[in-house]
Order: C-alpha cells, then sequence, then structure tokens
C-alpha cells in the first residue's frame, strides 16, 4: 500500500505545483534558509507533531515532511527520534488509558492474536512488525500497548528496526523538491530506489518463509 500511496502524493503534489504556480517557492535553498530562520522552534515542532501525530495521523506524510524540511541527515534524525517518541506515547495510552477502546477497535483484526505472538517470540515480533510494515504505524502502537512486551524493549526494537524505512523515506522525500520544479535528479534516483528496496523487504521476508515451509508471523 505503501509504493500507491506515494505515487498517489506525487502526482497530486505536482498537479497542486502547477496549478498554484509554487515553482518559485520551491527551492532548496529557500527551504534551508526558511528552515534555519526559525531556529530551533520548527525542529520542536516537528517532533511534538511526531509525539501526537501517531495518536491519530498515519506517520509516512509526517516522514515525508522531515526530509523536506531538514534534509537527508538532521529529516533521519528528526524522524527518528520523533516517530519512536511517538510509537511509545501511543504505547503507553493503550496499555494504560484507553485499553478497553483500543481492544474494541482491534477485536477481529490480525493484530488481535498479536500478544500470542509476542508471548513466543518477545521483542523479535516487534522488530519483523518495524522491518515488514503490513500494518499501519498507528494501529500497530496502540496494538502492542495491549501485549505482554515490556516497554524498553518495545522502544528499542521499534527504534532500530524503523531505521532503514525512514533513512529511505527521508532521502527520497529531501530530494522531491526537484521533482516538483520538473527536474529528476541523482539524488531523488538514489531515493527511489531507496523506497523500491524497503518496500521489498516484505515480499522477500513472505518468500523466505514460504521457501522454508514456516508460517508468516504478521
Amino acid at each position: 500500500l505503501i509504493g500507491p500511496l506515494i505515487l498517489l502524493l506525487l502526482i497530486g503534489s505536482v498537479l497542486a505545483v502547477q496549478y498554484l504556480h509554487l515553482e518559485q517557492y520551491l527551492d532548496h535553498e529557500r527551504l534551508r534558509r526558511f528552515g534555519a530562520s526559525h531556529g530551533v522552534l520548527l525542529p520542536l515542532i516537528y517532533l511534538a507533531v511526531w509525539t501526537v501525530g501517531p495518536l491519530f495521523l498515519p506517520g509516512l506524510p509526517i516522514t515525508l515532511a522531515g526530509g523536506v524540511l531538514f534534509g537527508p541527515v538532521w529529516g533521519v534524525v528528526y524522524t527518528a527520534i520523533g516517530s519512536t517518541v511517538g510509537a511509545g506515547l501511543v504505547f503507553l495510552v493503550a496499555r494504560y488509558l484507553a485499553r478497553d477502546w483500543v481492544a474494541e477497535k482491534l477485536a477481529g483484526t490480525r493484530l488481535a492474536s498479536l500478544d500470542e505472538q509476542v508471548a513466543r517470540q518477545g521483542w523479535k515480533i516487534v522488530a519483523i512488525s518495524r522491518l515488514v510494515p503490513v500494518f499501519s504505524f498507528s494501529l500497530l502502537n496502540y496494538a502492542f500497548g495491549l501485549t505482554r512486551i515490556s516497554f524498553w524493549p518495545y522502544l528499542a526494537a521499534t527504534f532500530v528496526c524503523m531505521l532503514p524505512s525512514t533513512i529511505a523515506y527521508v532521502y527520497f522525500s529531501s530530494n522531491i523538491v526537484s521533482l516538483l520544479q520538473g527536474e529528476i535528479s541523482s539524488g531523488l534516483i538514489i531515493g527511489v530506489i531507496l523506497v523500491v528496496a524497503v518496500s521489498l523487504i516484505p515480499v522477500i521476508y513472505r518468500w523466505r518463509k514460504a521457501r522454508s515451509g514456516e508460517a508468516v508471523d504478521l
């Protein structure tokens, strides 16, 4: 689902830029100066969005915004920190504040059996779910809050195993401005390759599981 979603976002963004004649505003240096002019305020706002965003928003648009606003290096740093903190907050909400509501929301879904899988494999199932993102980021965070996994192993596995996709999508989005201006840069091509590579992880995972005769965990 991630690939088609990005494609739709790209098409919609390009059409909007062309229709609204925003090309003159889409310049890497202009965007960097905009970020620098706000000092630490813009990163703090971005981190705040990540902190509360996963409670009700998908993570992908926030990740893509990080690459556009902060570039490939700081975009990865802020996104990795923000997404991990956001995932931890949703986990705690599900575990201590809204357990009944979350349980009702997950009832009848494949995520309802997640506790059994975690009981068997512990933090490894968190790692697999982050490397093989089959389910929505927010929904998965809620689901883990209902399992028996401890908070810190969950948070550590989340941070480490989301890094590959974070790097790929942030690097891709940090070069997307050139596409909106009608250019195809080498950075954009590398970004597309990285996104395709991480998108193939679920396919390769399922193929290897099927070939070895093992049941797919997620």
